[in-house]
Order: structure tokens, then sequence, then C-alpha cells
């Protein structure tokens, strides 16, 4: 069993689809159920839809019980967290309410995340994938407070690999390039998209990335685009 988080759009729902190609049972996640709903349609019974608010650990905590309620169908052996948002601009033409909310949606959400998975299943092989960005491994002019969330993020996952040395789980980093879905409608900067990589091509190569052996696993995974 899979779950996905962000999965309403883009990478994370493109990876849904991914995943149930190899009629995997999967789960995914968002806080719109509409929009999670339209990605389970027609999609048979392999895969369920929970809604979520990331940053609330009420709710990640209401999450993983439903999660643990499916249990009894199939293991829960990997978590893609792919949840987040962008914002961008010169800093001094910021709005900090939208600078709040980005902080919340990337860095809150990925720590009430990974530390419920943590608590639950740290004694377990679960690995946990957490979807940054480039922007986690150089700075942009431009992007200066989704940087900094970023580049929060990975100091978080990076510390806590620390804490789960010698655990059964898993803390694998992602960090994708440009990718042509909404995300960018939303996040205040007017970029040409059309060179960039989709989703679906985006969820193939981290899908391919991801297979583990026995005794390895790829721990850190940078998808540029051409």
């Amino acid at each position: 069993m899979i779950l996905i988080t962000g999965a309403s759009s883009g990478l994370g729902a493109a990876l849904a689809k991914c995943y149930l190609e190899d009629n995997q049972q999967v789960i995914i996640s968002g806080r719109n159920k509409a929009r999670l709903d339209a990605v389970t349609q027609g999609q048979g019974t392999h895969i369920c839809a929970i809604d979520a608010d990331l940053t609330s650990d009420i709710s990640v905590s209401a999450l993983f019980d439903q999660v643990g309620l499916l249990q009894a169908q199939s293991r829960l052996h990997t978590i893609i967290h792919c949840a987040g948002s962008g914002y961008f601009g010169a800093i001094e033409n910021q709005n900090p309410a939208a600078i709040s909310a980005l902080l919340q949606n990337n860095i809150m959400s990925a720590i009430m995340l990974v530390r419920e998975a943590v608590k639950r299943y740290r004694d377990q092989a679960v690995n946990v994938v957490v979807v940054m960005s480039t922007a986690a491994q150089v700075a942009k002019a431009g992007e200066s407070t989704y940087c900094a969330a970023k580049w929060a993020v990975r100091g978080f996952i990076e510390s806590v690999r620390l804490e789960l040395k010698g655990s059964p789980m898993k803390i694998i980093a992602v960090y994708p390039g440009g990718m042509d879905t909404d995300f960018w409608a939303t996040s205040g900067k007017t970029i040409d998209t059309s060179c960039f990589m989709s989703a679906d091509e985006a969820a193939n190569m981290l899908k391919q990335a991801l297979v583990s052996s026995q005794h390895g696993y790829v721990a850190d995974i940078t998808i540029n685009r051409a």
C-alpha cells in the first residue's frame, strides 16, 4: 500500500496513476475532496481518497488512523509526500500573509506528516519519500521565501535521517526541477512552461528511481528538466 499526499493534481495525481497501473493499493490525500474524487473516478477499487489538512496534527493523526484501518487489505510500505505550494516575487513585494501560508503549506505539512509517520512506523520497513524542489539545492532570485521553505524541509528530513539511523524506516529526498502543472497558476509567477517536463514524465522517472534492492536504496533523487 502506498500513501500519496498532495495527490489532487500534478505530480501526486500522476504518481497515483503510475502505481495503479501496477495494481498497487493506493491511498491519495489532499485538502480538496472534490478534486481527490476526480482523480479516483474510473480508477477502480485499488484507490481510496482521504481529505486531510497536513498542517494540523489532529488531521494528520486522523489520516493515519484511516490508513491503519485499510492495512487489513495491504501493508503500507511507502509514503510519498507531494503536498506543498509556491509563492514567488521580489522580497519587498511579497505579502506577509502569503508568506505565512507558504511556510505552513511546505514546512509544517512536511514536519507534521513525517512526525506522525515516525511515531507509528519507525520500526517497520516503510519508505518516506519527501518531494521538495531543486529550489532546496540552489538559491534563486525572485524565489527567496520559497527557497527558504524548501531548504528548511531539507534540513528537517536530513536531521530526522540521523534519528532513524539503524531503523528499517528510510527517508528519501526528491528534488524535481520545473514541471508543467497547475502549480504555477497560483504561484504569482508568470513563466513559459512549454519546455518543462510533464507530471507524467516526472512520475515515471521517480517511480523507477524508487526501486530498491534487499541491501540498498536510493537516498537522494534529483530530476532535472532537459
